[in-house]
């Protein structure tokens, strides 16, 4: 499973505070804390953007096919064995309710009540948008009627889901937009452990977030009720958008105690098995793209052999297609470069970010959304990646491999034909898409998935004889709903599965966004 926990857990839940390690989010345990807008922003910030621990950290990756795994057969991630998914994050939702009622009954002033509010919306937003992602129909309008005894909640159509989203979105930029003092500058709010309370970038990572659910309707372009492209137009013409990489959505690490890198080598003992997929190498080979010598370390056959560790020659990808126990024995591999597993503070995690930005204006100007050009997009989509990976990598021999990526470097890459748009529209996209798929190396978790199976690019390795999904030519659209929602809303439950699937919980089924 993805997630862990159930519906159930918001309809008989109560307010909670989540905590975590970082000095900046602890509170004194034998203090008595009362509950204001403050601390339960905090906490449903920090839940949104705890990072899985230890394997479970790189398990996305694997389904994404940027790693293969050598320890043990991972049928469910590598060979796509789709099953139930969990929803957890229920009760971080009804925390983002009552921190809205909270400050809205403060004496806070205006712009500091509309920051919560804006802030609340886009907690709810972003955790609901990824659950329907996952299944299809899901509770949205009903979600929080736990709080006053209704625990057989209605779902709601993934279409309905999706105008809700747009709406909350839409209401969420309404009171950023409030969230202005009289002299027009952005207020600041307590609480949070991210951007220590600027409401301006929270602004600009719910409009970008808008952006991504809008793009998630490629497929429905033409749907009336949604107008995806005057919709995108509109989101971006409000120009309040990330402006670099200082505006992602990200959690940063350090060399602190209880702050490491989560596949820090301190922290679990499985760095070894990590075996980074010809998907990832073979294109990075194929541009010249120094990005390889940052995610990789060469193969130690390799360098066995003479080869040295900025030749692009010792650097082997492997198929995770393949057998297991073909991938088990083979000798010439790359495990993930030092600066993930040594490196305390590895790289920040981004869970919303400037490059994804300009891929999704790049694949927008394709599709005719947006009058713009689609070329300069998608190549500010590769510089952000690039720089965003020096920036965060130390300049050291071990960490890149001889192979320093440079300003200079970057543009020389940007020059190269090979990764030129044609103005052929189905192989830019597949170029766009590709581009976004290699900045996403252990990022955006479930990202680069989404995108594929609404585009099927790029292309992943499916090999029917290793591949455990019932349909051996493809990889599942969709994971199964949780099994606690049959256990505790039954009617409901079947009734969505009946109205999307012909009462059929398949793996294989598509939801409403992809048909």
């Amino acid at each position: 499973m993805k997630l862990h926990k159930y519906i159930i857990g918001l309809l008989a839940g109560s307010i909670l505070y989540s905590c975590s390690n970082f000095d900046d989010v602890n509170t004194n345990p034998d203090s008595i804390t009362k509950v204001t807008p403050s601390l339960l922003a905090t906490g449903a910030i920090m839940t949104m953007m705890k990072p899985s621990e230890k394997k479970s950290f790189i398990n996305h990756q694997l389904v994404t096919k940027h790693l293969a795994w050598s320890e043990m057969l991972e049928e469910s991630t590598q060979y796509n064995n789709f099953g139930k998914d969990g929803f957890d994050g229920y009760t971080s939702l009804r925390n983002c309710q009552i921190m809205a009622e909270l400050a809205e009954k403060s004496s806070l002033p205006e712009e500091k009540k509309n920051a919560y509010k804006g802030l609340a919306l886009f907690l709810k937003a972003y955790r609901l948008f990824n659950y329907t992602l996952s299944v299809g129909d899901i509770p949205y309008e009903g979600i929080l009627e736990g709080a006053s005894g209704n625990f057989t909640v209605a779902y709601n159509t993934q279409k309905e889901v999706f105008q809700l989203l747009l709406k909350d979105l839409d209401q969420a930029h309404t009171y950023f937009q409030g969230a202005k003092n009289s002299q027009g500058a952005y207020a600041a709010f307590d609480g949070d452990p991210i951007f220590n309370g600027n409401s301006e970038k929270w602004h600009r990572i719910s409009n970008t977030l808008e952006l991504r659910v809008l793009s998630m309707l490629s497929k429905k372009e033409n749907d009336t009720d949604i107008n995806v492209k005057s919709k995108f137009a509109e989101v971006m013409g409000r120009g309040i958008l990330l402006n670099s990489n200082k505006d992602n959505l990200q959690l940063v690490f350090s060399s602190k105690a209880g702050q490491l890198y989560p596949f820090n080598e301190t922290l679990q003992s499985y760095k070894q098995y990590a075996m980074i997929s010809t998907t990832v190498i073979d294109v990075l080979k194929s541009y010249q793209d120094y990005r390889l010598f940052y995610y990789a370390k060469p193969s130690e056959e390799k360098l066995s052999q003479g080869i040295s560790a900025d030749d692009w020659a010792a650097y082997v990808g492997t198929d995770p297609s393949d057998k297991f126990d073909d991938i088990a024995a083979q000798t010439a591999f790359c495990n993930l470069n030092d600066r993930y597993t040594s490196y305390e503070p590895g790289e920040p995690l981004i869970y919303i970010g400037y490059a994804e930005l300009n891929f999704l204006l790049a694949e927008a100007a394709l599709r005719g959304w947006i009058n713009e050009d689609a070329s300069s997009y998608y190549k500010k989509g590769i510089e952000a990646s690039m720089n965003f990976i020096a920036d965060n990598t130390p300049d050291k021999e071990e960490y890149t491999h001889g192979r320093t990526i440079t300003q200079e470097y970057i543009q020389e890459y940007l020059a190269q034909p090979v990764i030129q748009l044609s103005g052929d529209k189905e192989k830019d996209l597949e170029m766009i898409l590709l581009q976004r798929y290699l900045a996403s190396f252990l990022q955006h978790p479930y990202d680069a998935y989404y995108d594929y199976r609404r585009t099927g690019y790029p292309v992943l390795p499916i090999n029917p004889n290793t591949n455990l999904n019932t349909e051996k030519d493809k990889i599942p659209t969709r994971w199964m709903y949780p099994e606690a929602e049959f256990s505790y809303n039954p009617d409901n439950a079947n009734e969505a599965v009946q109205r999307q699937y012909n009462g059929s919980d398949d793996v294989n089924k598509l939801m409403w966004i992809l048909q």
